[in-house]
């Protein structure tokens, strides 16, 4: 389930010196200086942000107790003025990752490494990324409600969803991209919540000047975000019409599209706060990352995107572009174990020759499913009335959002990973998944009507049960976690902790368990921020849970 999380992959104890790499910190130098993240060791005098209802409700959906959640605390005021006062100018801030972004020089990353309060410095990652993109204009008449977009709600098998009535109505979506341009006839009926401009810091997600114009700044994000939400019948008709949208304008335009991260993680965590069910992008980061990197553990966006996860949104991304190219594999944060990240294929069901492939680093399938990306039918940005079809795995992951929408619509107690697993599990190659379709294409209806796997085992004097269930939340956490170890009877547990390379941690219980619910907290000592394991031991029969502690 909630797996991978942050690149503080057991990292040593830093001194002074020690708190950034010098050749590394290179990926972030813009001109003659530098951005980069500093992340603080603890949150003093941090106060909560306010989290709206709707985000309450997911997460309670979840399981997740919003009270005295550690994600919810800001950064720490103090050492955000600290950094102030050295003359900096505080990009973004990510109370997930208890971190803020600055444009800096390289005497004052050497002044930054000297306050006792900053863990370590990264570089923050921008990207170039190439589009694939046709722009095919189309000229159709109204005989078809779906128009242009039949072919790929019909591949999803979205049409006969939407014949039962669901829509995506009653769901919220935050759509991060490079900006939404409004005013073409598909979004005449778009129920827009909230959005915010991460790039200018404002709520005006279209473009705002000059340079944008001449950029195509909001091109990409438009277009995407008419494959999903896009209703005009005849022409264009989305999967998630009746959705509601949380816009987060978040990438710059700049020839192809530079990326930010910190934007990411930041339009990321607003739209959690506001009460979004699933996040979809169409962006992806590669740059100064290695394969290795791709592993669940190390990327920024990786960490933001299973961070929601474990507050209950469903993060839907795209593989990657890269099928074609030398790199070939998917980019972050596709490589999150928490996260939809989907292919692209033609109308006919066959891979796309640019969609990325996995496995990722530590072996794991990807992408997960699939949806139409070459020639996917989608509007002109910029203009009123006109239509036309574009290629790419961005074009892929908003129909699975849309189709995640929509399952969801029809079964509102889904959580993030329940809607995952219904559908992963629905896909065409359910039985047959590989790292070039990962488990195939979207199965709308079918994912609406999927049956979960009952766990309730009858238990009888002929057949004793033998099973138990291991929970923890929040994951990742910080300062506790809470462990649930769940038996139907009697049994003798021991609970440990371990390492990412396999030291023993701690015995956070040993001996008999005489209720059905054992619930224990481990609130870390004096240990790194990584990843960790969790081993429940019941009548030696034994279960792990991957968990990431963050400082």
């Amino acid at each position: 389930m909630i797996m991978r999380y942050l690149f503080f992959i057991l990292l040593p104890v830093l001194s002074f010196s020690q708190k950034y790499d010098p050749q590394n910190i290179e990926h972030g130098k813009r001109g003659n200086e530098y951005r980069v993240w500093i992340y603080f060791t603890d949150k003093d005098g941090s106060e909560p942000v306010t989290v709206s209802q709707k985000a309450i409700e997911r997460r309670n959906k979840n399981d997740v107790s919003t009270n005295h959640l550690w994600y919810d605390l800001q950064v720490s005021p103090v050492y955000k003025n600290e950094i102030a006062s050295l003359g900096l100018t505080i990009k973004n801030e990510s109370r997930w990752l208890n971190a803020i972004s600055v444009i800096c020089s390289k005497a004052d990353l050497n002044r930054i490494s000297e306050l006792p309060f900053v863990d370590k410095i990264e570089p923050v990652l921008m990207q170039k990324k190439k589009l694939i993109q046709n722009s095919d204009i189309v000229e159709l008449s109204r005989t078809l409600d779906y128009g242009g977009s039949q072919v790929q709600m019909e591949q999803i098998n979205c049409i006969a969803a939407h014949d039962l009535g669901y829509f995506g109505q009653g769901i919220r979506i935050l759509y991060l991209d490079t900006g939404f341009e409004l005013n073409h006839e598909v979004f005449d009926s778009l129920n827009v919540i909230a959005q915010y401009d991460f790039i200018n810091n404002d709520e005006n997600t279209a473009n705002e000047n000059d340079q944008e114009i001449e950029d195509g700044q909001d091109h990409h994000g438009t277009l995407c975000l008419s494959v999903v939400a896009g209703y005009e019948p005849g022409y264009l008709i989305g999967p998630a019409f009746k959705s509601e949208y949380l816009l987060a304008k978040t990438e710059i335009v700049a020839d192809e599209i530079e990326q930010e991260e910190d934007n990411y993680v930041a339009g990321l965590e607003w739209g959690e706060q506001n009460g979004a069910d699933i996040a979809c992008s169409s962006l992806g980061y590669l740059d100064w990352y290695t394969y290795e990197h791709l592993d669940g553990n190390t990327a920024v966006t990786t960490i933001g995107v299973d961070i929601a996860a474990s507050l209950g949104v469903l993060t839907v991304t795209s593989a990657g572009n890269e099928g074609n190219d030398d790199w070939y594999y998917i980019i972050a944060p596709a490589d999150a174990d928490s996260v939809l990240s989907v292919g692209a294929v033609n109308s006919s069901g066959d891979i796309a020759y640019f969609s990325s492939h996995g496995p990722t680093y530590d072996g794991r399938i990807k992408p997960e499913v699939c949806a139409m990306g070459l020639y996917t039918y989608c509007i002109s940005p910029n203009t009123t009335s006109e239509y036309s079809s574009a290629s790419g795995t961005s074009l892929s992951a908003p129909l699975a959002a849309g189709a995640a929408a929509v399952v969801l619509s029809a079964n509102l107690n889904l959580s993030a990973m329940e809607l995952r697993e219904a559908l992963m599990m629905t896909a065409s190659m359910a039985d047959s998944a590989n790292n070039d379709y990962g488990w195939g294409i979207v199965n709308t209806l079918a994912a609406i009507n999927y049956e979960f796997m009952d766990t309730k085992i009858e238990q009888t004097e002929f057949a004793p049960i033998e099973y138990h269930v291991l929970k923890t939340y929040p994951n990742p956490f910080n300062p506790s976690i809470t462990i649930q170890v769940s038996t139907p009877r009697v049994a003798v547990l021991n609970v440990d902790v371990f390492s990412y390379d396999g030291r023993f941690i701690a015995n956070l219980y040993s001996g008999k368990q005489f209720t059905t619910v054992q619930t224990l907290n481990w609130k870390p000592g004096n240990i790194p921020s990584g990843i960790y394991f969790i081993r429940s031991s019941v009548n030696g029969k034994e279960q792990f849970k991957k968990v990431t502690f963050i400082q």
